[in-house]
């Protein structure tokens, strides 16, 4: 069997390898991902493992690695993807060739950059410095021409307060810098304070940004001057520039000097321009250079790192040269695993083979299905609710069908259904190049890994729009419609009350061929009626066949495992309870739908009591189930039909009903009954109490769980029993009823389409002239938006969660138990993968 309906069937084995063949085993077998290790080491301190120092100089090359990575970022450096196949995991005398690379590559691109960064300072410090000389040339030229009477006032007021004074008869002493731009108002407010109005400061903008050294952001800053008398103010001035962080710079006073400094200054700008330039390129060489290869180290270091983890879960033997592992193998897959063990040996240059034994064990196997990337999306959704027991019946093979199609029946619309399979196949022919962008969006990895989920649900509500024969709440008539066209534009607005009545002469008395008629969208006044009895039977139908499905998975779950008493107290009286009661519900639709119709009876007679034989006198079902668990005969005197459909039908009811009724203490004491007769029988025969024999067992040689294996107190028994039978008996009638979810988002869904036709498209379509087609312009795009975010997104969102719990809920509960615990392999693939979207 494969395992895509069932787990595959696992093994534990014993693993022996040689200390020197070890490395070479664990990485064969991590390229295979196949071997679940298990950890033999479970007390033991991570930092007190044997193979911790190999893990910390792992984690140390990943430390460089990540360094390197983001100055290549920094620098907008594509990094090559690997070429071909993913490099093997290298032996571990590379490692030091490796760290010896990574050393030197950091230690280069470490000093490189500090370099760089004193040069930019120093570059920096000289820029300010060349600013500082142009902007502090205008203030003095300004002062010793006079040009500024506002400058000349405010110096006077520095030396004395007698106004005969002149300026040039007093040295005033100054300080110059470079201050942040947004620092200016509170530096300049803080002077004034602080020097009591006895400093006069002028600044100018440096028009340019500037590049802090440190962290490269461009920051703009401004020049200023500042003019004092006397040491005491001097010293309250610096220590106010030091406190705004102001860069003070040395500024001669006579102009020569100045002249002289700023030339010298240029110089100076223009070679540590090209030093910088030939260091920028240096750096651009390193980084070039280690871009082509970081993929593939990273690659490396990961798949080293990988192994010592992996080994840290040996056990090793007193004599120190041998490593003892255990771990779970798929049993079909034992052979591939022997090869590998020995490409790994052979690689290694060992002479003794490793040793695969397999062990016996009461404990729970792993649970392994295979899939492809069509079958995971589907597995997924099953995982959700829980792992599958070790070799349960897997529902996701099943789930491929009925999911979309039960979906479909809650979202068929023909314009909807096409949307939304346009977008599925979008995705998954654009697959390979969305999958190597590796976006980091959440809704968008739910979305892409759902794509074939996303493209069949559109599929099959396509099929269902058909059926409906819905297209954005609009009909198709492909066929012509079975009813006269007697339905003109004048007879559709005088009567908007307009019935559809089958038994009139209307009616050509052949169905449509193919879905529903197209006149039904006229009938505003029982289209809603037609459709709800329509959809709501449907739903029943559709329900009680996924039930009876269910309860039939369990009866394959019980041969598998042998469990014959289940069989006959579990699955048996299970089915003929929902037979007898809910299946015979849905022969009684079948029923109605043939024998009664709009101008014959089910007796054939056309003309005798055509009372009878109109459609208001073919019985309600629901009446009549009713009345069947009431034990009751419905007798109107107000109506001539027979509450019955065929002869004999209130006795076989009444039958039908004790024996649903025998079925619940046969499902409540049986399966009790039956293990207390097992223990008498052993304990007559003076037996060790095990597990019930008729109940657990092998099959096909699969491992019985641990938990099969601990006999439980039969008052348990009773309560587990009681629970179940209580939960199935209700939850037949509520999960029946639970089914009709399909119907009532199906009409909501159809509703919602008709109100958006009806308020936006349709009064666009009937506006006129230029200003119509605008208006119909703007229409349209509300209608798509709706349409698409709305009825497509919102109500394909309600749908899809509507459909997960039918399956979790109503289907899956019949017969999966979902208490297994998933089998996840060692495997470079997984790691690398979860490694790379860490990364993203």
């Amino acid at each position: 069997m494969g395992s895509l309906f069932r787990s595959e069937e696992m093994t534990l084995c014993q693993l022996f390898l040689q200390s020197e063949a070890a490395y070479a085993c664990v990485s064969e077998l991590g390229e295979l991902g196949l071997v679940q290790f298990r950890d033999l080491n479970p007390d033991v301190n991570a930092f007190q493992r044997k193979f911790v120092n190999e893990v910390r100089r792992c984690d140390e090359m990943e430390r460089k690695l990540r360094y390197l990575e983001k100055e290549i970022r920094k620098d907008g450096i594509p990094m090559l993807e690997i070429p071909g196949e993913c490099p093997e995991a290298p032996q571990p005398r590379e490692m030091i060739d490796l760290e010896a690379t990574f050393e030197k590559l950091e230690n280069e691109l470490r000093e490189v950059n500090q370099n760089a960064e004193a040069l930019k300072r120093n570059y920096l410090e000289l820029t300010e410095l060349k600013h500082i000389l142009r902007k502090t040339q205008v203030f003095f030229d300004e002062h010793e021409g006079g040009a500024n009477i506002t400058t000349e006032s405010m110096t006077r007021a520095l030396i004395s307060d007698d106004p005969n004074n002149h300026i040039g008869q007093v040295q005033l002493g100054f300080v110059a810098g470079v201050i942040l731009r947004e620092r200016i108002p509170a530096f300049e407010r803080m002077l004034w304070r602080a020097c009591r109005g006895n400093v006069f400061l002028r600044q100018a903008e440096i028009d340019t940004p500037l590049e802090d050294p440190s962290s490269s952001d461009q920051v703009y800053k401004s020049v200023f001057i500042i003019f004092f008398q006397g040491d005491q103010l001097k010293t309250r001035v610096k220590k106010i520039c030091e406190g705004f962080r102001a860069t003070l710079y040395p500024c001669p006073e006579a102009p020569a000097d100045r002249r002289e400094m700023a030339m010298g200054v240029m110089t100076r700008i223009e070679d540590l321009n090209t030093v910088l330039g030939q260091t920028q390129d240096h750096r651009h060489r390193v980084l070039v250079a280690a871009a082509k290869n970081i993929k593939n180290w990273f690659v490396k270091v990961r798949k080293i790192k990988a192994i010592y983890h992996t080994l840290n879960l040996f056990n090793l033997d007193v004599t120190q040269k041998c490593l003892i592992a255990e771990c779970w193998v798929p049993a079909l897959d034992m052979e591939t695993i022997q090869l590998a063990l020995r490409r790994g040996t052979e690689r290694s240059g060992s002479s003794v083979p490793p040793i695969l034994n397999r062990m016996e064990t009461l404990e729970d196997p792993p649970t392994y299905n295979r899939n492809n990337k069509f079958t995971i999306a589907f597995q997924n959704l099953i995982y959700a609710y829980g792992v599958a027991t070790y070799r349960e019946v897997n529902p996701a093979p099943y789930t491929i069908i009925t999911f979309p199609f039960l979906f479909a029946v809650m979202f068929g619309d023909l314009g909807h259904g096409a949307l939304m399979a346009a977008f599925g196949f979008w995705m998954c022919y654009k697959e390979k190049p969305l999958q190597a962008k590796k976006i980091d969006s959440e809704i968008w990895n739910i979305f892409f890994g759902g794509r074939y989920i996303i493209l069949l649900m559109g599929l099959f509500s396509m099929y269902t729009g058909l059926i409906y024969n819905d297209i954005f709440s609009k009909s198709l008539n492909i066929f012509g419609s079975s009813w006269r066209n007697n339905y003109n534009i004048s007879t559709l607005e005088e009567n908007k009350l307009l019935q559809l009545n089958p038994d009139s002469w209307d009616y050509l008395q052949s169905p449509y061929p193919f879905g529903i008629d197209p006149v039904w969208q006229l009938a505003e006044a029982n289209k809603i009626i037609f459709m709800n009895a329509y959809k709501m039977k449907i739903s029943i139908i559709i329900g009680v066949f996924h039930m009876l499905f269910g309860v039939c998975m369990s009866l394959w779950n019980h041969l598998y495992f042998k469990r014959r008493i289940s069989i006959y107290v579990e699955f048996v009286p299970q089915i003929i309870f929902l037979t007898v009661l809910f299946f015979y519900m849905v022969l009684l639709m079948f029923m109605k739908w043939t024998f009664y119709g709009a101008t014959i009876d089910h007796f054939g007679s056309q003309e005798e009591d055509i009372v009878k034989s109109s459609g208001f006198c073919a019985p309600s079902i629901l009446i009549t189930f009713i009345n069947m668990m009431l034990f009751k005969t419905d007798e109107n005197p107000r109506t001539q039909c027979d509450p019955t459909m065929y002869p004999g039908q209130i006795g076989l009811q009444k039958f039908f009903v004790l024996v649903a009724l025998v079925c619940v203490p046969v499902m409540l004491f049986g399966k009790p009954y039956f293990i207390m007769q097992e223990r008498k029988k052993r304990a007559l025969q003076g037996q060790q109490p095990l597990a019930e024999n008729a109940e657990n067992g092998t099959a096909g040689g699969a491992p019985v769980p641990a938990s099969h294996h601990q006999e439980e107190d039969i008052s348990e028994v009773f309560i587990h029993q009681a629970i179940h039978t209580i939960e199935y008996v209700l939850g037949s009638i509520s999960h029946t009823a639970s089914y009709l979810r399909l119907w009532a988002l199906s009409l909501a869904h159809a509703q919602l389409a008709e109100v958006a036709w009806n308020m936006l498209l349709r009064k666009g379509l009937k506006s006129g002239g230029y200003e119509g087609g605008v208006f119909l312009y703007v229409v349209f795009a509300g209608w798509a938006a709706i349409s698409v975010s709305i009825l497509v997104l919102m109500e394909g969102l309600s749908a899809f969660l509507h459909t997960l719990r039918l399956h979790w809920v109503e289907f899956q509960s019949k017969f999966y138990a979902g208490e297994g615990y998933l089998f996840q392999p060692f495997s470079f693939e997984v790691i690398l993968d979860s490694a790379g979207q860490g990364e993203e």
